[in-house]
């Protein structure tokens, strides 16, 4: 089997992996890649998917990181199944239409300055008729019941435990007259996660593509995010502002949810403090949860059966409209303000920060994993100002960061799930994983089950064969293209040479001038000091 890795290799996004054996061809995960503006590049690699050459896609759960390119391989010509679960699919289905509706706006926001500029236009990655034309494609499978989307090719879907409707997918298949059986993990959640099952165990495999988002350390345990959480809100609440709670709407805004109903229950949320749910996609998507509590726990279940329902609260109000998202801000006193986008790029969380990030008194909680160079990853690291809509805000509010929230296991859970595999050595492929994180994780590995972990590069194909090395091919330039810091440092050099020789210039201008070009030089300056304590 031959195994090209188009995203999710040394990088927390865009997993996709496109395997080739017996004259098929196929897919596990399709998703868009997220970041800095170089890794969201890779967006546009479409062609490379080549999709009308695709049999089927295997969809391992419904976050955009695994699914988000799938209007783009329709768009390009994709028709073929798309197989997953019944939840994954009703919230694709309300996730793709999202996206669709965010890439055609940013395109159009775009184009409005090409206009004024002369510029070229700009197309949207893919429309919403890409993602309406998506939907019919989507066909549902049961955990645990193996079926053969092509003769010869045998799945099995495990509850991965991440989120609703979450598996890992297992891929047997028979070459040149050997059996092989490939896992690939999707995103794995925690024992005693809130809401879904526990992951279940793995059998033995020969290949193992696992996911490393977390392979270097732990979370706390529920009770201590649950003492974090409280004591944000005891904070803002004690100082008459606003917990602001960045937070993806599917399953993390659910389990924030989950977790306020725990606090009320210990007296530890006041009654009189509001609780907005501000994203129309998080709504949509609670909804989806209660339409299938039959993939909740058991624990979930029992509180329903007794006529309590962990997803909702008294105090809990669901903003759907733009005029109720900005009433929030506009109305005095405590309130808890959960919005999207979990990393705060995007969406209306981006207006909560604006308007609450500079108050001494406010707290932002962090629920969830950062990724490099979104504004959320910044806070973190301790930005004392960010830009949010081309203005600089002060950071001034109290950071909370509770990584036992994650939907993703931790380092010693991660070992667990792997040590509940029965059976010969496997070969492990980490993926979806920052790059020094997997480097840690896979000596981890090695000392405690002897297994051979590989780390692949984006864009590398492998060729596997039970019983022969691994033999990668990368093109460095392709996954990782240097950068050249001796010609942009002469470049700089230059620049300001040439700026030194035209003060003299300068000088003999009217003083308004000079004052004008005085404050381009300081912004210029302003932004190589943060690009200097970025270093």
């Amino acid at each position: 089997m031959k195994v090209t890795f188009m995203g999710a290799a040394r990088t927390v996004s865009g997993s996709c992996y496109i395997l080739e054996c017996g004259g098929r061809r196929f897919a596990v995960d399709c998703g868009m890649h997220q970041g800095n503006r170089e890794i969201e590049k890779r967006n546009w690699n479409i062609d490379a998917y080549a999709p009308k050459k695709l049999d089927f896609i295997l969809i391992t759960h419904a976050h955009m990181d695994h699914t988000g390119l799938l209007p783009a391989l329709v768009a390009k010509g994709y028709r073929n199944p798309i197989y997953c679960t019944a939840p994954t699919r009703d919230l694709l289905e309300i996730m793709l239409l999202d996206s669709a509706h965010i890439q055609e706006m940013e395109a159009e926001w775009d184009n409005r300055k090409q206009r004024r500029t002369g510029g070229d236009m700009v197309k949207p990655l893919y429309t919403i008729a890409d993602a309406e034309r998506t939907t019919p494609l989507f066909a549902t499978i049961e955990y645990s019941k193996t079926f053969e989307p092509v003769p010869g090719v045998k799945v099995t879907y495990k509850d991965a435990g991440h989120i609703l409707g979450s598996a890992f997918i297992e891929i047997e298949y028979e070459e040149d007259g050997k059996r092989t059986k490939a896992v690939f993990s999707g995103d794995l959640g925690r024992p005693e996660q809130l809401i879904v099952n526990d992951p279940s165990d793995m059998e033995c495999v020969d290949y193992l593509f696992m996911e490393s988002t977390y392979g270097n350390r732990n979370h706390v345990d529920e009770k201590g995010s649950l003492e974090e959480l409280a004591e944000a809100i005891a904070y803002s609440y004690g100082n008459g502002e606003k917990v602001v709670i960045p937070a993806f709407a599917v399953e993390r805004s659910q389990q924030i949810i989950y977790s306020l109903f725990l606090l009320r229950k210990q007296g530890k949320l006041p009654a009189d403090m509001p609780v907005y749910l501000d994203s129309p996609l998080a709504i949509r998507a609670t909804e989806i949860f209660r339409k299938h509590p039959e993939y909740f726990d058991e624990k979930t279940q029992e509180y329903i059966r007794n006529g309590e329902n962990p997803l909702d609260l008294p105090n809990l109000h669901f903003t759907q409209t733009r005029e109720q998202s900005q009433a929030i801000n506009e109305t005095e006193g405590p309130a808890i303000v959960i919005s999207a986008s979990g990393m705060a790029n995007a969406g209306r969380i981006k207006h909560h920060l604006k308007h609450n990030l500079w108050r001494p008194g406010a707290s932002v909680v962090f629920v969830g994993w950062q990724g490099v160079g979104t504004p959320g990853r910044k806070i973190v690291n301790g930005a004392e100002k960010i830009t949010i809509f081309g203005e600089e805000v002060l950071v001034k509010a109290k950071v909370f960061t509770i990584n036992g929230f994650s939907g993703h296991a931790g380092r010693d859970e991660l070992l667990g799930w792997l040590g509940t595999m029965q059976g010969k050595p496997i070969k492990i492929m980490l993926v979806h994983g920052e790059a020094e994180v997997q480097t840690e994780f896979a000596k981890l590995i090695t000392e405690k089950f002897g297994f051979e972990v590989h780390i692949p590069e984006y864009m590398e194909i492998l060729e596997l064969e039970p019983g022969k090395e691994l033999a990668p091919v990368v093109d460095l330039e392709v996954a990782r293209p240097r950068v050249d810091w001796e010609f942009l440092l002469a470049d700089s050099e230059t620049l300001y040479q040439e700026l030194r020789n035209r003060i003299r210039d300068v000088e003999k201008r009217p003083w308004v001038d000079q004052a004008e070009l005085r404050d381009k030089l300081l912004g210029i300056n302003r932004t190589i000091v943060e690009l200097v304590s970025e270093m």
